[in-house]
């Protein structure tokens, strides 16, 4: 992804980034991204299509990008199929990915992990790469149609797999080190590998994370008080990220069931609008159907599925939602004001480094067993 440059790997100066401090924007604003403007890249992969929340990323300083991956090749091709064993060193490690079609095989280090729609993984500058993905055949146009979901069942796991990723920062600002080439993984042996490392920016109580979406911490606890209006009850989901994200973002699901249907696993223990009310800044996505916001003038307006609006802390709120909607709420924290970003020359020299960065490795008699060294740093 980036230039390569061969380094002295005792450079005291890389263990943090040392370059300009993250700033949200604690204005006004709402900048609003509309599904039907946005287009598709293969920015980093031919499978892999992606389709960025630019005006937001841009309105709110470029500190966070949320953007979707749509897979749109085979994987049995030459020049798709898994991806190499990597590192992602946002500031402050944070990755959020959210399944919402399809299934893939992640490797965390050195697990097996197989997810799809509504699975929440966030990781913090762990070793890992994309194993498997399904793709459903269908030409790039009927693919990107095909609808997202928080809740799995069988027709949305036989789509192509697609998720909603999110970094602090845009990937092409921090290092991205490959860690064993594609050329160089044995089956047999390098899965089973753990690994942690000395380069990282993480904040306290960062780690990593995984919501199953039938889980119990996973279910929709109906919001009790009113605020979003809607003709079907109003659930909402909180998909646990604040701890794990070093209590940098904090993450919820609000959505509805269809007319006449039971979609959602429930809770009957209600929650309250202040319940996901954090955030400096608010994104919104919008995964099916429809939702309504009104903004701090008073104005209202609508998104329908792959829009999404960014904004200040008090500048827009949800107000209504249609039936069968899904929307992700993220409220990014405080605390990633304490970040810096790294320097165009920490970014090349750490990618330069590749598996030498490596401090310490743990092979397991299986994958199941032996500590997780991949994100426990000593």
């Amino acid at each position: 992804m980036n230039v390569h440059a061969a380094i002295d790997l005792n450079l005291p100066n890389l263990t943090r980034p040392n370059g300009d401090p993250l700033r949200l924007n604690h204005g006004d604003f709402v900048a609003i991204d509309r599904h039907k403007d946005t287009t598709y890249e293969a920015t980093y992969r031919p499978q892999a299509l992606y389709s960025r929340a630019n005006e937001g990323f841009h309105a709110n300083n470029e500190t966070f990008l949320l953007h979707e991956v749509a897979t749109n090749l085979p994987i049995y091709r030459e020049d798709t199929g898994p991806t190499d064993f990597h590192l992602h060193l946002p500031p402050g490690g944070f990755q959020l990915v959210l399944v919402t079609s399809g299934m893939f095989t992640f490797d965390y280090d050195g697990r097996f992990y197989n997810v799809g729609p509504g699975a929440v993984m966030l990781q913090s500058a762990i070793v890992h790469r994309q194993l498997f993905y399904t793709w459903s055949g269908l030409s790039t146009e009927e693919n990107l149609k095909t609808p997202q979901t928080v809740v799995p069942d069988a027709l949305s796991m036989g789509y192509s797999g697609k998720f909603l990723e999110a970094f602090v920062t845009d990937p092409t600002t921090f290092p991205n080190p490959t860690i064993v080439g594609p050329d160089q993984i044995n089956e047999a042996e390098t899965p089973r590998v753990a690994w942690t490392h000395a380069l990282h920016d993480r904040p306290e109580d960062a780690g990593f994370w995984l919501q199953d979406p039938m889980a119990l911490d996973a279910l929709f606890k109906p919001l009790a008080d009113g605020v979003v209006k809607s003709a079907m009850p109003v659930y909402v989901r909180d998909i646990g990220i604040e701890i794990p994200s070093g209590h940098l973002v904090t993450g919820h699901i609000i959505a509805t069931d269809p007319h006449g249907k039971s979609l959602l696993p429930k809770s009957t223990s209600a929650v309250d609008a202040a319940s996901f009310a954090k955030g400096e800044v608010v994104i919104y996505r919008v995964i099916r159907g429809t939702a309504e916001f009104r903004d701090s003038a008073g104005k209202t307006f609508e998104l329908a599925a792959g829009d999404v609006v960014t904004a200040g802390k008090n500048s827009t709120g949800l107000i209504g939602l249609g039936e069968n909607t899904q929307v992700l709420r993220l409220g990014l924290l405080k605390g990633m004001e304490q970040l810096r970003s790294w320097t165009p020359t920490q970014r090349d020299e750490i990618d330069g480094l590749a598996a030498k960065i490596i401090t310490q490795r743990d092979i397991r008699p299986l994958r199941t067993e032996g500590k997780p060294v991949g994100y426990l740093y000593e």
